[in-house]
């Protein structure tokens, strides 16, 4: 409306800053080569941050960057939730349409919490990882847009900063990897108090590796004096140049500042004051001016001009003239763009206009806003208008007007994810609340303001008032969601005080429902005497959609801490409940316990057909967060039963699910599910990375010291032993002592037993065992269970040697072997990890044994797991040569060289050693046997290995699967097994037909074939 207004106060000349520019341009061209960048640049207020950025900007985009910028929102005292990304990405929109668009294609609901114009913003979960899954999308939306081209993202006013974009911020600077893109923010380091919200982020980001930290110092005097020369095109007098640099110290807006007053010869009447200064040229405006800036420093960061003018009350040609006024004084600058507004050219010049505000003028200026803007909504931005209505009257004091209004404004943070502000709003609902009238409280509704946070079958939302009680479940959910947990403890406990004194058991089990996952993610403690207290107060009471979530509850915890039949009842009756409630999505995720609990205990198909069928359903019906304990559950189940290679497709899938949707502790948890089961068949490189996929993408503790624990398993069967202690130490770390589980501790025992082992300290690896042993292996934990004796037996076979072992022994073994009698051997994995603890057993006790291990052996040929196959094999070879059977040289010869083939493509250094050392003292080559002409083998083809073709002779001779067993030294169930291998390696459905099949093509033509 003004047009540009030429500056005399801003110096056309850029003015030194030649280091920090190289470094700026610097990371520019690493980000150019495809290597993102962090940068952080600090000043105290009006070092010139903003002109470096711009200058930097500037440049950029001469050399065909994309530059958004973005600044963080002040109205009031309070920041606009994403406020600088908001303005950064709406401005990536403007310059590059299409690009966004294709970027944010299937996510727009969920990107629309940043920026509006995608659409409308998803109803989806809301849950503690609602703003980490809006962070990974943001970030992968960056990364997409700056694939192909050099995009720099600017955002200024760091220290104005809302929590959830300064956690956002620190989000971008952890995750950032790939695309060619700079993001960069500024922030006043003078401002920087010691409990200024920004000090915890800035002490992170300082030991990040990937962020450059620039601090602006001050000009010195040649540099002040062409900053002021600039400003008078004219070489400066010295001695106004030494005036000016005392008085304004380097500062570069002081120098300005004074370079004016002195031009207009009020230079010498100005005191040190830094009030003064900045002060004494809007102290020279007419009145009409000066009242115009005082309601423009108290509306905000910017404020717009239909805004302004409606709470200035002048007549449009006064306006218009005290804005030009204060605009040709370089007091106010005019902002471009759609919303026509204006904001102060510093803001220390705003800051110091407001804080000479009467605290009466301050507030009624604020009423005279928020009265224009309920007058008239389109006087702002739509995604600013519900928090700049609440800071308004909240500022105002007026409690009839801001409760509600601070309501509304705290749902919208709500809808956008930012939990922060949530809850900081929800606080200020609860200071309100006593001082609000009764009629405005009356006519407020739950459902309305904060979104059903409350005991939801209590009472119909819809038509009852809201309570204070209310308030606080929305803030203690927000204060979860968010990470202030301390916080959303004490809002729990005043609740749980105030519930004592109302009888309302359904809420009451709600808040401890919450205050139990508090207490877990606190680590104060397993969260049990909270679900317990829970669990009493529904008790008896009807089906309700609490009920059922207490119940879900509760069979999840006992799933974890102690699975069995307990936790199964539970799980049933979880999904009963949910069922006759109609509480769907508690329903499936009940039912994905139940399926874990019910593999677990043996019921193998099953358990894993619920899972399956959850998994599609959930799917299917928008349910993300059960889908992702699927994609979790189902494969470690699989896992668990020896089905490895089934588990690893839906894990694969399951990557891209979890990323698609950002769930990042889910997908940290799948990466560690497939790190295992790639370990499992032999494909150690793969489950390497898998492994450090999950340490990266871990949001949470657990899943970053499951993926630790894999790396160690990696690490202690390729030998090195000083990689898997300090990958279990990390392990150790992550998990804590506070909420010990069974996945936890059996494995960290087994991980400890082994490193132990290799180190040759065979009592603590006892003392190892022992305290998992004391621990408990409850119903349910055989995967973890039957891999601890393993370890604990091998160890013993190990040194069975060694004189420090010696004592003690005996026990030793038969604790193992008491502990193996109770785990079950329901699946064809279990069993054959029986046979190997009891062999290795009797190996410790100085029994050889080779048709033991030769069913041992037998037992893995049939799984999936090469690493195994081939440490059982190089057992029964060195059973064999300890027999001194000079006939079983070739049998030895072949599983030798097997299991060494296997190691070394493995990396398995320790396998490889002691195969090699056991060849070389049986005088064995360990190179490919010699090649000979022989015959065509008909069951080579068919993919049948030696011991299943003496069981298929067998079987055409018409044995049973006993006679088999007794004529092979092996069990009738492993012949069993074998007998079905055969059947559908040769694709037949009964023992006749394999028989058929054997006569047509000749296997056994010396023998008469019996059907």
């Amino acid at each position: 409306m003004l047009g540009r207004v030429e500056t005399r106060s801003v110096s056309p000349v850029f003015v030194g800053r030649a280091e920090e520019l190289t470094t700026l341009n610097d990371a520019l061209a690493r980000a150019a080569a495809g290597e993102p960048q962090a940068l952080l640049v600090g000043g105290e207020a009006g070092v010139g941050k903003t002109r470096l950025v711009e200058e930097f900007a500037a440049a950029a985009a001469r050399e065909g960057s994309v530059v958004a910028l973005g600044g963080c929102v002040e109205i009031g005292a309070d920041g606009l939730p994403f406020a600088p990304f908001s303005t950064a990405l709406r401005a990536l929109r403007r310059e590059l349409p299409a690009e966004l668009a294709a970027a944010a294609a299937g996510q727009e609901d969920e990107l629309a919490r940043l920026l509006p114009e995608l659409g409308e913003t998803g109803t989806g979960r809301h849950d503690e990882e609602g703003m980490a899954r809006l962070f990974e999308l943001t970030a992968r939306l960056l990364e997409r847009v700056a694939a192909d081209r050099t995009v720099l993202v600017a955002l200024e006013d760091l220290h104005w900063a809302d929590a959830s974009t300064r956690h956002l911020l620190a989000y971008l600077f952890r995750t950032l990897r790939t695309g060619r893109l700079v993001v960069l923010a500024t922030y006043r380091s003078d401002d920087i108090h010691r409990r200024h919200p920004l000090r915890p982020l800035l002490a992170e980001l300082d030991r990040m590796r990937t962020v450059h930290r620039i601090e602006l110092g001050r000009f010195n005097r040649a540099e002040v004096a062409r900053q002021i020369a600039g400003i008078h095109a004219a070489e400066p007098d010295p001695d106004r140049v030494d005036e000016i640099f005392r008085r304004s110290d380097g500062n570069a807006f002081f120098v300005e500042e004074l370079a004016v007053a002195c031009s207009e010869d009020c230079c010498t009447g100005l005191t040190d004051s830094l009030r003064d200064l900045l002060l004494v040229r809007v102290e020279t405006l007419p009145e009409s001016a000066q009242r115009v800036t005082r309601i423009v420093a108290e509306g905000g960061s910017t404020v717009e001009y239909r805004l302004l003018a409606a709470v200035a009350g002048l007549a449009e040609d006064d306006l218009i003239e005290a804005l030009r006024a204060a605009v040709n004084a370089n007091i106010l600058l005019a902002t471009p763009g759609d919303d026509e507004g204006y904001r102060f050219r510093h803001s220390l010049v705003r800051e110091a206009v407001a804080d000479d505000l009467l605290a009466g003028e301050r507030s009624r200026l604020n009423r005279r806003y928020a009265e224009a803007l309920e007058a008239d909504p389109g006087l702002v931005p739509a995604d600013q208008r519900v928090m700049r209505l609440a800071s308004y009257w909240y500022h105002a004091r007026d409690a009839a007007k801001a409760l509600p209004a601070v309501l509304d404004a705290s749902a919208a943070a709500r809808r956008r994810h930012a939990y922060s502000e949530q809850l900081g709003l929800l606080e200020r609902a609860m200071e309100l609340w006593d001082v609000a009238p009764e009629e405005v409280k009356a006519a407020l509704r739950p459902v309305d303001h904060t979104e059903v946070y409350r005991a939801p079958d209590a009472a119909d939302p819809a038509t009852t008032p809201l309570r204070y009680l209310d308030l606080m479940a929305a803030s203690a959910v927000a204060g979860r969601f968010c990470g202030e947990r301390e916080r959303a403890l004490k809002i729990t406990k005043r609740a749980l005080r105030l519930l004592d004194e109302e009888d309302d058991p359904l809420l009451a089990a709600w808040f401890w429902v919450q205050r139990s996952r508090l207490v877990q993610a606190k680590g104060r403690d397993d969260g049990w005497k909270e679900l317990g207290t829970a669990q009493e107060l529904v008790r008896g009471l009807p089906p309700s959609e609490v009920h059922a979530e207490v119940l879900t509850n509760v069979a999840t915890w006992c799933m974890l801490h102690e699975p069995g039949a307990e936790a199964l009842a539970a799980a049933e009756r979880a999904v009963q409940y949910a069922r006759m409630v109609g509480a769907r999505e508690i329903e499936l995720n009940a039912r994905v316990t139940r399926g874990v609990l019910v593999v677990d205990a043996g019921d193998i198909e099953t358990g894993l057909a619920e899972l399956y069928d959850v998994k599609e359903q959930s799917l299917a019906d928008g349910h993300f967060h059960v889908a992702g304990r699927t994609y979790v559950n189902l494969p470690s189940e699989l896992e668990a039963v020896g089905r490895s290679a089934e588990a690893v497709g839906i894990l694969e899938e399951g990557t891209g699910f979890a990323r698609k949707y950002g769930l990042l502790d889910t997908e940290a948890f799948v990466w560690g599910n497939l790190s295992d089961s790639l370990f499992s068949l032999g494909r150690w490189d793969e489950a390497a990375e898998a492994a450090s996929n999950a340490l990266r993408r871990g949001h949470s503790a657990k899943p970053r010291g499951a993926a630790a624990l894999c790396l160690a398993h990696v690490a202690l069967a390729r030998g090195d032993a000083a990689e898997a202690a300090r990958q279990l130490a990390a392990a150790h770390s992550s998990f804590g002592t506070h909420d010990p589980v069974p996945q936890q501790w059996l494995p960290l025992a087994f991980i400890g037993i082994g490193v132990a082992a290799s180190e040759g300290r065979v009592l603590d690896a006892r003392g190892a065992l022992d305290r998992a042993l004391d621990a408990g292996t409850p119903p349910g934990t055989q995967r973890f269970g039957w891999r601890l004796l393993l370890a604990a037996a091998t160890a013993e076979a190990d040194s069975r040697r060694l004189p420090v072992a010696r004592e003690g022994r005996e026990a030793a073994l038969d604790r193992i072997l008491g502990a193996a009698k109770r785990l079950t051997t329901g699946a064809p994995i279990w069993e054959a990890h029986d046979l190997w603890v009891r062999a290795e057993l009797q190996w410790a006790a100085g029994i050889t044994a080779p048709d033991v291990w030769s069913e041992v052996v037998t037992a893995f040929e049939g799984l999936e797991r090469p690493y195994d196959l081939a440490r059982v094999r190089h057992r029964l070879a060195e059973a064999l040569l300890a027999t001194g059977g000079d006939d079983e040289r070739d049998r030895v010869t072949e599983l030798l060289r097997l299991a060494h083939a296997v190691a070394e493509h493995l990396g398995a250094r320790p396998l490889t050693d002691a195969v090699s050392l056991l060849a070389q003292r049986a005088r064995i080559g360990l190179g490919p046997a010699p090649r000979q002409q022989r015959p065509h083998d008909p069951a080579h083809d068919l993919g049948l290995t030696s011991r299943e073709r003496d069981v298929l002779r067998l079987v055409s001779a018409g044995r049973t699967n006993r006679q088999i067993a007794e004529e092979l030294f092996i069990s009738p169930k492993t012949a069993s097994v074998h007998v079905s291998n055969i059947l559908g390696k040769l694709g037949v459905s009964g023992r006749g037909e394999a028989a058929a099949v054997a006569h047509r093509l000749g296997l056994f033509p010396t023998e008469t074939l019996t059907t």
